[in-house]
């Protein structure tokens, strides 16, 4: 399991179909699986889970993404999981550690183009 968090400013819509676009055309295996939103007030929750393929383990890796917002304030989370073959424990996390570096990237491209 890979984790990452952050804040961010921004409009919460415009950034979470940033990270949707940029997951989507990060890979071409990459799928959209479901999502739910919830919104409380001026707080807004979309949770979103992504597959892709892994090339390093041959199966499948998953991300669980997360996006809070509070007007332009927003905390993200991802999780990646899965990838490994092994039966007890994990042999190996590449191919979570992969599909969460692209997925930073996504990310860090949000904060240069601001």
């Amino acid at each position: 399991m890979a984790k990452y968090e952050k804040r961010l400013s921004g409009n919460f819509d415009t950034f979470l179909q940033h990270l949707h676009s940029g997951i989507l055309g990060g890979s071409i295996s990459a799928t959209f699986q479901d999502g739910s939103n919830i919104d409380k007030g001026s707080v807004r929750c979309a949770v979103r889970v992504y597959e892709r393929f892994s090339h390093a383990s041959g199966s499948r890796v998953s991300a669980n993404v997360t996006l809070l917002g509070d007007g332009d304030k927003l905390f993200l989370s991802i999780i990646t999981a899965g990838g490994s073959r092994a039966t007890f424990f994990k042999i190996n996390t590449w191919g979570e550690s992969t599909f969460l570096d692209n997925i930073i990237k996504v990310v860090e491209r949000w904060e240069t183009e601001k």
